[in-house]
């Protein structure tokens, strides 16, 4: 077969790489640039879809169904009866509720608000510390924070036990005159943790404090890595304190990391279930909270799981009307500045 030339004209300008026709897309081969990412993504969704919203759904399915050991045995399962709002209209008029929404609201009103101050303080300790210590340190917050759990909660359980916990021994061995100046008891022997609804609380609020701050020092100590130090220096020289340093400069310039870390908190301590189910073990009417009363109406006999269905997703109306108020103000100052 005889070979094709290009014969050039003496003077004619050569043609360029831009001047070369790009060759002719072959029918049925390859996908199109923009379909390519849409394609990567479709593993990741079908995942979700499957974990995350599948359950969602019939979550949601059973919340206006009547849903007892007939509708979920193995064998010859009976087909859910619709109730429509009667599981709603049966929690809001049950006084326990009620109870155990408040317990909700003040133990996670409590715990957030420590845990976001104290991990805060830690934070801006670690960033004063040198490399070695602060890497020290971190690893050793970083090593709380991933514990399981449950381990923590028999740990502490233990802590506070009444005959052999190391609390009572503890605040046995201080003198009577400062137990009893500070927190009204002197003798620790045989005290009960676990049966009233104030001590309960203590208990588990500072369990989970103690486990939460080392996410928040952390999250707080990165984010004072990239303040720029030209800035607090620059404040110290025209005579700024700490304190005015901390809300002038490093609040605002942290503010998305300190939003998403209230966020985070917000739900995670709204949810506190396995803790609290560990310390009390049976369901403690005065002391439980949603997460509790919602496994105690979903699992005990008689099992109602269309009304564990419903408050559990009272609860997550909940904390999506708090998130979203509180970013919406918080998109809404950005605004104005």
């Amino acid at each position: 077969m005889a070979q094709k030339t290009t014969v050039v004209r003496a003077g004619a300008p050569r043609p360029g790489p831009d001047d070369i026709p790009p060759p002719a897309r072959r029918a049925g081969r390859g996908l199109s640039p923009k379909a390519i990412p849409y394609a990567l993504i479709v593993p990741g969704l079908l995942v979700i879809a499957v974990l995350t919203f599948y359950p969602l759904y019939q979550v949601v399915t059973m919340a206006f169904q009547k849903v007892g050991l007939a509708q979920v045995r193995p064998v010859n399962p009976q087909p859910a009866e619709f109730v429509g709002w009667d599981n709603f209209q049966q929690i809001f008029e049950n006084p326990l509720f009620w109870s155990t929404l408040r317990n909700t609201v003040v133990f996670a009103a409590a715990a957030v608000a420590l845990t976001l101050v104290l991990g805060t303080l830690v934070g801006i300790l670690l960033n004063q510390l040198g490399k070695v210590m602060s890497t020290l340190v971190v690893i050793g917050l970083m090593l709380a924070w991933g514990m399981p759990r449950t381990a923590v909660a028999a740990v502490w359980k233990w802590m506070f036990d009444p005959d052999a916990g190391v609390v009572n021994a503890t605040l046995n061995a201080l003198p009577d005159w400062l137990t009893g100046t500070l927190l009204g008891r002197a003798d620790w022997t045989g005290y009960p943790w676990f049966n009233d609804v104030l001590p309960i609380y203590i208990v588990l609020t500072a369990m989970v404090v103690w486990q939460s701050v080392p996410f928040i020092a952390v999250s707080v100590l990165a984010g004072l890595k990239s303040v720029p130090g030209d800035l607090h220096e620059a404040a110290r020289l025209d005579g700024a304190g700490a304190w005015s340093i901390f809300w002038r400069i490093t609040f605002p310039l942290l503010r998305p990391i300190f939003t998403v870390l209230l966020v985070l908190s917000v739900i995670w301590d709204f949810k506190v279930f396995d803790q609290l189910y560990i310390l009390i073990r049976t369901l403690n009417r005065d002391a439980a909270n949603l997460s509790i009363y919602a496994y105690a109406e979903a699992f005990s006999a008689p099992p109602r799981m269309g009304t564990g269905a419903a408050i559990a997703i009272v609860l997550t109306v909940i904390l999506l009307v708090i998130t979203v108020f509180y970013v919406r103000q918080i998109v809404k100052q950005e605004e104005l500045r």
